[in-house]
């Protein structure tokens, strides 16, 4: 298997809650909800950058598409990892999620390994972690 990964969809459980803390708080560009003439189809895409989009999309739709059962949702599955090109883009990413709504979960701060993050947990629950790393050089 080739590495194409090209959308994350994550799973919500109220789509226009969601579409506005990504759109109107995390200024991320969408065209906002598509698929609402279909059965389990409404969802909502993001760019993100080229070639890659976020997807939000119901949970209840997910299982149905899927064949899987809904279980309880668990924060510590996975984190989105939003890179940035300093310590005060970590800061004003993680001010603006607050002001978007999220729940910080942990305050920007030094790394042990010598990089600057900070996590939040969007209205769904799903953890970002907003990270600058020195290592990594300038990011797009």
């Amino acid at each position: 298997m080739k590495p194409r990964i090209s959308v994350i969809t994550i799973g919500v459980d109220d789509l226009k809650r969601s579409l506005e803390f990504y759109r109107d708080g995390l200024g991320l560009p969408t065209e906002g909800i598509v698929g609402e003439e279909f059965d389990n189809g409404a969802v909502a895409f993001f760019d993100l950058q080229p070639g890659l989009k976020l997807a939000i999309w119901k949970r209840q739709d997910i299982a149905h598409e899927t064949k899987v059962s809904i279980g309880p949702p668990s924060p510590t599955e996975f984190t989105l990892g939003h890179n940035v090109n300093s310590k005060a883009e970590v800061d004003a990413a993680i001010a603006q999620a607050e002001q978007a709504g999220a729940i910080i979960t942990d305050p920007a701060h030094d790394t042990f390994w010598g990089g600057y993050s900070g996590h939040f947990q969007d209205p769904d629950g799903h953890l970002w972690e907003i990270v600058w790393n020195p290592a990594w050089g300038e990011v797009d």
